[in-house]
């Protein structure tokens, strides 16, 4: 009868690859960013690459534990980086273009929107300021300003025509003009009409004045 056996299977990395894993590995996460602005993955993608690029330099002496320690670093660093000075969104916001800070940012459209499909290009939209879009309503051509009006989670944003959004206010603005032109029109006439009158009432004082003149000299004679 054969006795159970256990085999303990370890996987190891040979020290003079782990450098270049970490490299690959920060790299990586360095193109997940750029595909994917705002999802966080450039902090740990710069430690691990400044840990793997320290690791070859450093050679035989880089152990896993000294890498380790390296990556706590310079994470750490990156961390502070990317809170306090924020290249993409301004100091102390502590992100750089998710989805809550893509609402109201303004862009071009780079391929034609519909409500089912098309691509604009944002303004700070981070690495890659691409991204997926959809209209409100209708199409937006190739070329045409936009504002994001619902972000969508970064992934796909909902857009709208900055000239649309014009036009409508100027469509308000003319209604607004074209209901004040009859109350004005309608009290210049009552004014007109008031004015009639007065006239009028003073014709004829001048009248009574010029009889009572021509009496007096009759009387006078």
């Amino acid at each position: 009868m054969l006795e159970p056996s256990v085999v303990a299977i370890q996987l190891s990395v040979p020290p003079g690859t782990l450098p270049l894993v970490l490299v690959a590995a920060g790299l990586g996460l360095g193109v997940l960013e750029a595909l994917a602005p705002g999802a966080h993955f450039i902090v740990l993608g710069v430690a691990l690459l400044a840990a793997g690029l320290v690791g070859l330099v450093l050679g035989p002496l880089a152990s896993p534990l000294v890498l380790g320690v390296f990556v706590l670093v310079f994470g750490a660093l990156a961390l502070y980086g990317y809170r306090e000075l924020d290249v993409y969104g301004g100091k102390g916001t502590g992100r750089t273009s998710d989805s809550t800070s893509l609402r109201g940012r303004t862009g071009r459209v780079t391929e034609r929107v519909t409500p089912t499909e098309g691509e604009v290009k944002l303004d700070q939209g981070g690495f890659n300021p691409l991204y997926s879009a959809r209209s409100v309503d209708g199409e937006i051509p190739e070329g045409t300003e936009v504002m994001v009006v619902d972000p969508g989670g970064g992934n796909v944003v909902t857009v709208e025509s900055m000239s649309g959004a014009y036009d409508d206010i100027d469509r308000k603005l003319d209604a607004g003009r074209a209901a004040a032109e009859p109350d004005e029109a309608s009290g210049g006439s009552g004014t007109e009409a008031d004015d009639t009158p007065t006239a009028g009432a003073e014709d004829e004082d001048q009248s009574r004045n010029a009889e009572e003149d021509a009496e007096t000299e009759t009387e006078r004679v």
